[in-house]
């Protein structure tokens, strides 16, 4: 009843997150999803980077179903054909 995604194979040239966090090559990212029931789904997050970090960290969070919101596109800062366009360039 968990989604799981298991990601390696990252490099140093994208934002962590919008903190700053740091990050090497060695980053180590599970992600995990589950539904607690139809309109709440729990997240949790584990961060591994021996190079970085002492110890993973994990990052919990709770996400609700919006139903009344129109969906946004999220900028991948990598390879991005049409800076022109964002905003803050």
């Amino acid at each position: 009843d968990t989604l799981v995604v298991d990601s390696v194979g990252f490099n140093d040239k994208f934002w962590f997150d919008m903190a700053g966090h740091p990050h090497t090559s060695k980053l180590h990212v599970i992600e995990r999803y589950q539904r607690r029931d139809y309109g709440n789904m729990d997240i949790e997050i584990t961060i591994d980077d021996p190079e970085t970090y002492a110890k993973p960290w994990v990052i919990r969070r709770q996400s609700a179903l919006e139903t009344e919101i129109e969906m946004t596109e999220y900028v991948c800062n990598e390879n991005n054909s049409d800076v022109l366009h964002l905003v803050g360039k």
